[in-house]
């Protein structure tokens, strides 16, 4: 595990950005793992920024969303779907056929997770992005899930939804389920990228960094990949230096 140490939030957005970008110019059909959240805001904007100055071309990538939640309309505010395209999609250059986010209609969910499964088996991910939740969360795999576990729907934990309900009004509004990529579907990606920014981050930027590997903190599933890269800041290394 490579880790990178930045200043502050703006500079983790932008060296993760390159990174990214230095792949896809090795590699125009990259095939990109996406996730949500305020983590990968600012690799985003370096992205449309980027694409607009014509640094770099999404014209042929293809990406993965890591999840979504259960029974919101793709067309409401805090779906996962509606952020991509908010804040990704409709900015830049990758074709709308080239987009894969969950599909979390409580009436397909069986079928959805089967789906994305298999179309990840089809389409190995090359490059994932990630973030990491207050109880190591990596996507929504809460803590106790299996290493060897493939897409599913979760029961999201009272700590991830209240980690959560600052994008929504009330935490009532919060859904308790979520479609995930399995824990072993982030493994199979050939290189992973994580960053984690903030002080709210320290303390597990400080359990990741220890280097237990248990089912209780999911992301320290990282330390049986060969080939991952965390960037953090000043803030969320506080606890670990």
């Amino acid at each position: 595990m490579k880790i990178i140490k930045c200043k502050d939030a703006l500079e983790v957005a932008k060296e993760a950005a390159e990174l990214f970008e230095r792949e896809i110019r090795k590699n125009p059909h990259l095939v990109l793992g996406l996730a949500t959240g305020s983590s990968p805001i600012g690799i985003y904007d370096q992205w449309i920024a980027d694409v607009r100055n014509k640094k770099i071309s999404f014209q042929n990538v293809t990406t993965f969303n890591l999840d979504e939640y259960v029974g919101l309309d793709q067309n409401h505010p805090q779906s996962y779907y509606y952020f991509m395209q908010e804040h990704l999609f409709r900015h830049i250059d990758l074709p709308q056929d080239h987009i894969h986010i969950p599909y979390a209609q409580k009436n397909h969910l069986k079928k959805s997770c089967k789906s994305y499964s298999e179309a990840l088996e089809q389409t190995p991910i090359d490059l994932q992005l990630l973030g990491i939740g207050a109880n190591g969360h990596i996507g929504f795999n809460e803590p106790g899930t299996s290493f060897k576990q493939k897409t599913f729907i979760v029961n999201l934990t009272e700590q991830t939804r209240k980690d959560n309900q600052r994008f929504f009004t009330d935490l009532s509004e919060v859904p308790h389920q979520a479609i995930t990529m399995g824990i072993a579907e982030i493994l199979k990606a050939k290189k992973i990228v994580l960053v984690a920014t903030g002080k709210n981050k320290a303390d597990a930027v400080r359990k990741l960094l220890s280097e237990e590997v248990t089912t209780d903190f999911p992301a320290s599933a990282l330390h049986q990949h060969p080939d991952v890269t965390v960037f953090v800041d000043e803030d969320a290394m506080v606890l670990s230096s």
